[in-house]
């Protein structure tokens, strides 16, 4: 699927993209399975990466064997998150010039996310970006959380473009599912060691690649 020229919107997924924020959730999923006697590994966190509320709460039973207690132990999960951004939520290198040079051009830009909006909300906050996007839908504000396209629907409509004209940027193989099935170009940044998003429509190693910049109608300047 090409990009659309100019794109007339660009969607950030936040966590693991727009912001350095899968750092505290995988510091506060290490805390949750420490408490329980569990290590945190690699490997929980890739199938755990880009996950909604509903699906994490079934890995995480899985993971520690404690079947029925999933809405506990995303309850606590939240809570240790919560601390962990308020904290700090770093952007990603090369997310806020990314994000100046499209308010600059006035491009439409919004968020979507599979993380609760209270999280977002506090994330954006701390990192400063509160007033930089135009729509900012989270899973709680829709039906389907990613894979489903819902989030990815609901921001192209709040930002008022087809999302045929949109260009989304996300780092897990959930929101790349979600993000195509909207209908959207997708541009792929991989945020943890060992994931691809080979369904991605482009896959760049960072925000602050040209590749990423010509996707969404900018120039990397020199």
């Amino acid at each position: 699927m090409p990009a659309p020229r100019p794109p007339a919107a660009v969607v950030f997924d936040c966590d693991g993209l727009l912001l350095d924020t899968e750092s505290a959730w995988s510091r506060a999923e290490a805390v949750l399975y420490g408490r329980r006697g569990h290590a945190f590994t690699l490997e929980h966190k890739r199938e755990l990466l880009g996950t909604s509320g509903p699906r994490a709460r079934g890995i995480i039973e899985r993971h520690l064997g404690l079947p029925g207690e999933g809405r506990a132990l995303m309850a606590e999960l939240h809570e240790l998150v919560f601390a962990e951004i308020a904290r700090s939520a770093p952007p990603q290198p090369g997310a806020t010039d990314l994000l100046a040079a499209l308010r600059a051009r006035g491009v439409p830009v919004g968020v979507a996310s599979n993380s609760p909006a209270e999280l977002v909300d506090l994330a954006l906050r701390v990192a400063g970006l509160a007033d930089a996007f135009d729509a900012v839908v989270t899973a709680d504000l829709v039906e389907r959380p990613k894979p489903a396209p819902d989030v990815y629907e609901a921001s192209c409509r709040a930002l008022g473009v087809p999302p045929q004209r949109a260009v989304a940027l996300e780092d897990s193989r959930t929101g790349v599912a979600a993000a195509r099935a909207a209908g959207l170009f997708v541009v792929g940044v991989p945020s943890l060691e060992g994931v691809t998003l080979p369904d991605a429509d482009l896959e760049a190693p960072s925000l602050r690649a040209a590749e990423v910049w010509s996707a969404v109608g900018l120039r990397l300047a020199a």
